[in-house]
């Protein structure tokens, strides 16, 4: 299954009889699925269409879908307001009759405000609906484009991703051979530390709890353990079906967590390279992750 971004857009045109219209999609990360509708007046029964087309293909990100639709001038008659017109013709009959004023010609007449109008005829329940199916068929083909977009954005964001994976991988293997000489180190410093305390006149409780301390601060054969198999769950992830943006997210978080603890685990200053470098790498791929459905 391909990996598939948050990221894109798509238009769509369509025309029936006298209608043409536009429709745009796009969208942005977003943590959830969130779907915004703009549509024209008389139309808004498509927000359905839209949201119910969103929520089929995406799982997540911000949603902007937009309708703009109009009729063609030619389909709308004009016509004259009589009504408007006679009140125009009561009010400068005085005027007229004594000679004010001549008589009122006929491009005067319909040039008065209100005199011509233009009403588009009354569309049928059966037209309408046939206009409101072929826009939604255009939203979906929209919904369609922008869902290759984004799977575009994916194709090119997975080896990005793999790649980084494959670094922590490294990482996490060179951290694992400097490890080893860390116990010889912590021996010395264990060394130490008892001929103090033996100079001190250490009760044997003493001795062992510090043994034991340095014991646990000497073993990083978990923390190494955990982000190799956290290396093996990122590549299952990449490779799997359905989005896994939410779960790459919380991986991320959790490479994050053990290599903090190597780090303070850490003796050897190779090994805190290591670590370093590990951390720096896991929050390139957190941020990479941002942008995965």
């Amino acid at each position: 299954m391909a990996l598939s971004g948050m990221t894109g857009f798509a238009r769509v045109e369509g025309a029936l009889g006298d209608w043409s219209w536009a429709v745009e999609a796009r969208s942005v990360n977003g943590r959830n699925l969130e779907t915004r509708f703009r549509g024209p007046p008389g139309l808004e029964s498509l927000d359905r269409a839209a949201r119910d087309g969103a929520q089929a293909r995406f799982q997540r990100g911000q949603l902007t879908l937009g309708v703009q639709a109009r009729k063609a001038e030619a389909a709308a008659a004009p016509q004259v307001n009589v009504e408007v017109l006679e009140r125009y013709l009561k009010a400068g009959s005085p005027y007229v009759a004594t000679g004010m004023v001549g008589k009122p010609s006929l491009d005067g007449l319909l040039a008065l405000r209100g005199v011509i109008e233009v009403r588009e005829d009354d569309e049928d329940p059966d037209a309408r609906a046939a206009l409101e199916a072929a826009i939604a068929a255009s939203i979906h083909q929209a919904l369609d484009g922008l869902k290759a977009a984004r799977l575009e954005e994916g194709a090119s964001l997975s080896p990005v991703l793999s790649g980084l994976v494959d670094r922590i991988e490294t990482l996490t293997g060179l951290a694992a051979a400097e490890a080893e000489g860390q116990p010889a180190i912590l021996k010395q410093r264990f060394e130490r530390r008892m001929s103090e305390l033996l100079g001190e006149s250490a009760s044997q409780d003493r001795i062992l709890q510090e043994a034991a301390a340095l014991a646990v601060k000497a073993d990083v054969r978990e923390e190494l353990d955990r982000l190799a198999g956290h290396v093996a769950a990122a590549r299952t992830l990449l490779s799997s079906d359905g989005a896994s943006g939410r779960r790459l997210d919380f991986l991320s978080q959790e490479f994050m967590r053990e290599a903090n603890t190597l780090c303070s685990k850490s003796a050897l200053a190779a090994l805190t390279a290591h670590g370093l470098e590990l951390k720096a790498t896991i929050e390139q791929f957190r941020e990479q992750v941002q942008n995965v459905e």
